[in-house]
């Protein structure tokens, strides 16, 4: 094997058969060193590891490694008002979580809430709006094109809010 000084990525390249690890990118090698892909992972099989039920309400936010200060903990986004089912099942989250990577890796789980997405798009109607207050509206109008459109128009909304509901 020949030996090749590369100042671009790495201080020595090795042409011929090398390992994947040694053709990564430097950035790559630190957030595998980091443990970034045990994160990866848990995202992957999120919902073979907490359930259906809880899959629905709460998804993972990070993962914290241990070093000598902390300990290495998960932390969880949940919908507001779910809370305490997914306090409760913290520890089997962990149990399942640390039987799926064969070791012990997460030692806490921390729980962060967030609001539920309202929906954006109710339909407001008023059903004591009488037909003729539209009407009346509708002939104050000086343009008679305009005044024209307005009615076939209202009578076309009326017949698909029929039809609607």
């Amino acid at each position: 094997m020949e030996f090749k000084y590369n100042t671009k990525q790495r201080t020595k390249t090795i042409q011929g058969l090398r390992s994947f690890k040694d053709t990564l990118p430097k950035k790559i090698k630190k957030i595998l060193s980091k443990k970034g892909h045990i994160y990866s992972e848990t995202l992957e099989n999120w919902r073979y590891i907490v359930g259906n039920e809880l899959f629905e309400v709460c998804y993972p936010k990070s993962f914290k490694n241990s070093n000598s200060l902390r300990t290495s903990y998960l932390c969880i986004m949940v919908k507001r008002g779910h809370e305490v089912d997914v306090e409760y099942s913290k520890k089997s989250i962990i149990d399942k979580m640390n039987s799926f990577f064969g070791y012990n890796i997460v030692e806490k789980v921390k729980l962060i809430t967030f609001e539920e997405e309202k929906e954006k798009f109710k339909k407001n109607i008023n059903i004591n709006v009488k037909k003729s207050e539209h009407i009346n509206k509708i002939s104050t109008i000086k343009n008679d094109k305009i005044k024209n459109s307005l009615i076939e128009l209202s009578k076309l909304y009326k017949k698909n809010e029929k039809n609607f509901f």
